[in-house]
């Protein structure tokens, strides 16, 4: 192994000859040990022994010349780094309901979902972080907007819309002429847990009431305040059967007909209580946008006759781990320094309920407490270790000081001794000094159970809609799926990884107080799951006192080797890592001083390149062999993880040039000459990404933005790699 990322202090070896210098050496020792020997040609038997003996040797310097790296590996164990586990993937997982119930349900925590298993893969199970709450929403107010309203705030003027929907008179959803930033709310009743559902709205109106909108893109998003802002929570177009409250406008001759429709959305995490315009409850709105230079807006307000409110699921948080309750690892045996090892390692971080139970003979059981190391443990303090990759307990160790067994020797002896006189009252209290217990040891006997999560890592960066198997049934339940790809999952961390953090071990001494600090706490708070961080300058509109630090999580790079690449929303920071760094970093921070994560501004590349193969690729077969390694190469290079220049990720603010691409391509083995190569921005527009029309010189991301390429047929995102033939050049030069 070598640390080729150390510094490179000058050294020596610790034994610098060569098979040469061996060969040589013994050369020069024939006259003097043998002067009868005079044939020392390389055919002579005895020179081939020479250089045997002179290879075996040779191995041997090599193999001691590792002790240096053996000293530092040591050297980390003595500082107690260890191995960090693998980081669990995070996941949302959505329950729907099979019929609508009339009282609250719960689905409880720990529910194991997973992929389909196939022939050639393990299935890969999630298990959900809390219980799920499925209330009963009820609607309290009805608004709408008869005035400006602003487009991101909740102020306006409001208009109370519940009198007329009870009384059974049609309503206008918006003003007699609607404007981009007016909106439809619904307050419904605060006591409900709804946090995290999915609710189905039931519209009736008039079908064929002209609207003046495209039904397809209707110029309209749903959104819920969360307690800082508005989210979307309408996640697809197909979710709104009622077409913007066009009802399709259709008609059927010419009477206009009733028509419904449903909407469909998926309610935030943390969907808060609040009281906007003196209306207290939970917020959702309708609100209008500004239309595209291709989409019509609302000429006409459309009419509502009724709304209807029902729960048709859940959402809630998951990780990609499977529970292990009270796993019994042996019997106690009394001694100190006992370890034992679980069944199924990794062990993941632990969380609530995960702890050693032991219960020893004839006594009720005890709850034990994990530490970091024994340093701080007494003799009577029910503390244990984890090594979290090997899967092994630890008990406190007993250290003696090097005199301890000989006086406990001389002791036992005095004891023995018949005449009183040989014993001093001091002498056991002496022995008892001289040797120390960290920790407590459990009895002699004593079971020891164990509850922990296995799994983790990259595999769980699964794509959307894949998690559909409960691996138990729940009732009322009819089906299971993940909307967005898993986030966050990362292998263990390997021993050049902890190398380098070891330096800023040393440094920081577990104290946040410089930004190389504050980075350096991050990717540890994270335990694997954020791969970069980068503490930003402060800016005159930030607070004194804050540190904004940017982070760019973990993802499956085994979808760039696809030539796939990583879309941005893969990237996205989870709520649940979110909080444990902030935690982490919270215990570690000077008094005052107020941490903020924030994510980075990523600015999606698509390549338009033509080449020319060498004579030899011209089969089909070696062509689409090489233009798919090309296309790796693209994704590879311009991503957040693997990118840029040094291959540990796109830098900061870092632009791209075509010169960039073209020296990339140089280096593919196969291509003759180089053609055209067109760069076209991907900038996000709302929820989705656009690609521009038109190419550009360079592609600057800004200074803390970062490059990103991925493929989407939809949106035409990936790369495009021509192949000319040699005429096609001929003719253009």
């Amino acid at each position: 192994m070598e640390f080729d990322f150390l510094a490179k202090l000058p050294s020596s070896q610790l034994d610098d000859r060569n098979f040469d210098d061996l060969v040589e050496e013994c050369l020069l020792r024939i006259p003097r040990y043998c002067p009868e020997w005079t044939d020392h040609n390389l055919s002579d038997p005895g020179i081939t022994l020479v250089e045997l003996f002179s290879w075996l040797t040779d191995q041997m310097l090599m193999r001691f010349n590792q002790v240096p790296r053996k000293n530092y590996v040591a050297f980390l164990e003595l500082l107690g780094i260890r191995l960090q586990p693998p980081a669990p993937a995070q996941a949302r997982l959505t329950f729907y309901l099979s019929t609508s119930l009339s009282e609250e349900y719960r689905i409880p925590q720990g529910t194991e979902v997973a992929t389909e298993r196939t022939e050639t893969q393990e299935a890969i199970c999630f298990s959900t972080d809390q219980a799920l709450v499925i209330a009963q929403p009820k609607i309290k107010h009805i608004l709408s907007t008869t005035g400006p309203q602003s487009y991101a705030d909740h102020t306006g003027q409001w208009q109370v819309q519940s009198e007329g929907l009870v009384a059974g008179h049609d309503f206008m959803v918006f003003p007699q002429q609607p404007q981009p930033g007016h909106s439809f709310c619904l307050v419904l009743e605060p006591d409900a847990l709804l946090d995290g559902n999915v609710l189905a709205l039931h519209f009736t109106g008039t079908q064929g009431t002209p609207t003046g909108i495209d039904p397809n893109h209707p110029p309209r998003c749903w959104e819920a305040w969360d307690g800082e802002t508005w989210v979307n929570v309408l996640l697809q177009e197909a979710d709104d059967t009622t077409n913007g409250f066009s009802f399709n406008e259709s008609k059927v001759g010419s009477t206009p007909v009733e028509a419904s429709g449903d909407i469909r959305l998926h309610m935030p995490e943390c969907w808060v209580v609040e009281n906007f315009a003196a209306y207290r409850g939970r917020w959702l709105r309708c609100r209008l946008t500004e239309p595209t230079p291709h989409q019509p807006g609302y000429s006409n307000p459309p009419r509502i006759h009724t709304i209807s409110l029902r729960t048709i699921g859940g959402s809630v948080q998951a990780s990609q781990s499977v529970r292990i309750q009270e796993e019994l690892l042996g019997t106690s045996n009394g001694k100190p320094g006992q370890s034992f090892e679980v069944q199924t390692a990794p062990i993941l971080e632990r969380g609530e309920g995960e702890h050693l139970i032991v219960k020893p003979l004839g006594q009720p059981p005890e709850m034990w407490e994990e530490v970091e190391d024994f340093a701080e443990s007494g003799p009577h303090d029910r503390h244990y270790m984890i090594d979290s990759l090997a899967g092994t307990l630890q008990f406190g160790p007993l250290i003696r000081e090097p005199q301890a067994l000989k006086r406990k020797t001389q002791t036992r002896t005095s004891l023995q001794q018949v005449l009183p006189a040989g014993r001093s009252p001091g002498q056991e209290l002496e022995v008892q000094m001289m040797e120390h217990q960290y920790g407590a040891i459990p009895p002699r006997g004593s079971e020891l159970m164990l509850s922990y999560r296995t799994g983790g890592g990259k595999q769980g960066n699964v794509q959307p809609r894949t998690l559909n198997f409960l691996k138990t049934t729940i009732p009322y339940v009819s089906r299971v799926t993940n909307h967005e790809a898993a986030v966050n999952g990362a292998d263990a961390e390997s021993l050049n990884q902890a190398v380098l953090r070891a330096p800023h071990l040393l440094r920081s001494h577990d104290r946040a107080v410089t930004a190389a600090d504050f980075e350096a706490l991050t990717l540890k708070g994270s335990g694997g799951a954020i791969a970069r961080s980068k503490c930003l300058p402060t800016s005159a509109n930030q607070p004194a006192g804050t540190v904004s630090l940017c982070v760019v999580p973990q993802a499956n790079t085994d979808l760039i080797d696809r030539a796939q690449g990583i879309a941005p929303d893969n990237f996205n920071l989870n709520p649940a890592l979110r909080e444990q760094v902030m935690n982490y970093l919270d215990e570690r921070r000077l008094l005052g001083v107020q941490v903020q994560l924030e994510q980075a501004n990523y600015v999606g590349v698509s390549v338009q390149a033509e080449v020319t193969l060498e004579a030899t690729y011209q089969n089909p077969l070696a062509q689409a062999e090489i233009l798919h390694h090309i296309q790796v190469d693209l994704y590879r290079y311009l991503n957040p993880l693997t990118g840029g220049p040094d291959g540990n990720g796109w830098p900061f603010g870092r632009p791209v040039y075509p010169s960039d691409i073209m020296a990339l391509l140089q280096q593919r083995a196969g291509i003759q000459y180089l053609g055209a190569i067109l760069l076209f921005p991907i900038q996000k527009n709302g929820q989705t990404w656009e690609r521009q029309t038109t190419p550009v010189p360079c592609i600057d991301p800004g200074p803390l933005g970062l490059l990103c390429s991925w493929a989407d047929s939809n949106t035409r995102t990936g790369h495009s790699v021509n192949v000319l033939t040699p005429q096609a050049v001929d003719r253009r030069t």
